[in-house]
């Protein structure tokens, strides 16, 4: 029987405030760390971006960016598109909104930039070796993929209390919206298998939370 998938609309309201209520701006600063490294990119694939602040962020800096945002909650887009059409003073053809899985995405021919922030973790290793090969299959060489995420900190001391706290997420987002996701992938191992190398890294709360650059060889 196949499982139902994960309802993110039941969170969309709350998803920015609960956020804050839990990490207050780190994971927002996190997300846009590495923005102003991204202005030579032209075309954008975003996948469960949320309610949208990174990537009316991320248009707003450059003009001449057109994206594909792409989720499974309609809500989150409703969200999503509201914020970027401020964020491009009303000029929505530079966004195209896909309300439906990332497994099943096909990137156009001239993406340049993928994004994923705090979305990885929603999958099981066999879906992020799917997705990481799909999308690697259809970009060029030079193609730049933007991860954030959650991951176990290097010293062993604080290994248990994040492996608690990430327990914790998960069992509130299973609550919260049905995903059945248990612990985190891992996606260092599925970019390199795809043909992704890191060229950049940085950390906040002792690796806990980072957020990474990798290129298409």
């Amino acid at each position: 029987m196949t499982k139902p998938a994960p309802n993110f609309d039941r969170v969309a309201r709350i998803y920015r405030w609960s956020e804050y209520l839990a990490l207050g701006t780190l994971l927002e600063h996190t997300r846009e760390y590495f923005l102003p490294q991204l202005l030579d990119r032209r075309k954008a694939l975003v996948l469960g971006d949320g309610d949208g602040r990174f990537l009316a962020k991320l248009l707003q800096q450059d003009a001449n960016l057109q994206a594909v945002a792409m989720d499974t909650s309609a809500a989150m887009l409703k969200l999503l598109a509201k914020r970027c059409n401020v964020a491009t003073s009303n000029d929505m053809t530079r966004l195209r909104i896909n309300n439906s899985s990332a497994l099943t995405v096909i990137p156009d021919k001239d993406t340049d930039l993928i994004v994923t922030h705090f979305f990885l973790d929603c999958l099981t290793q066999t879906e992020l070796d799917g997705l990481t090969h799909q999308i690697a299959s259809r970009v060029s060489h030079g193609t730049i993929w933007l991860v954030s995420d959650f991951a176990l900190p290097h010293n062993p001391a604080l290994k248990p209390v994040a492996a608690l706290y990430i327990r914790a997420l998960y069992l509130a987002f299973r609550i919260l919206t049905g995903l059945r996701v248990t612990h985190l992938p891992d996606a260092n191992s599925a970019l390199q298998r795809a043909g992704f190398k890191r060229t950049a890294r940085h950390e906040r709360l002792f690796g806990f939370i980072y957020t990474e650059i990798w290129r298409r060889q």
